[in-house]
């Protein structure tokens, strides 16, 4: 098997992204909120610290949406018959991104939380 080159690999990498964009609701409902907060952060004049942890929040909620997408597009095309194992699997990935995303949340009170009461 012949490995591909690094161009290729982020080129691979755009794809997937891409893909999880144009098709998942989710994932634009999270970019959604991602702009919004990046928009506050900068009205807020938020901190290097404060920054890099939004960044890291907001990366591990995207991440988590696409090994979802990931997830259910392996389930879809291991199986199309309906399967309790199939669906556990499907749930227990959207709830992964469910307890990113709750976690999300309680980083963003705890930042933003201090500017909106100050």
């Amino acid at each position: 098997m012949k490995s591909s080159s690094l161009r290729e690999s982020f080129g691979y990498a755009w794809q997937g992204i891409k893909y999880t964009v144009l098709s998942e609701r989710n994932m634009q409902i999270h970019l959604a909120v991602a702009v919004i907060v990046i928009v506050a952060g900068v009205v807020y004049k938020l901190t290097a610290l404060e920054w890099a942890i939004l960044g890291l929040t907001i990366g591990a909620v995207l991440a988590a949406e696409a090994f979802n997408t990931a997830l259910e597009l392996v389930v879809d095309l291991v199986t199309d018959q309906p399967h309790p194992l199939a669906g556990h699997a499907k749930n227990v990935a959207a709830a992964a991104v469910l307890l990113t995303a709750v976690a999300a949340v309680v980083v963003g009170v705890c930042i933003f939380g201090p500017h909106l009461v100050g």
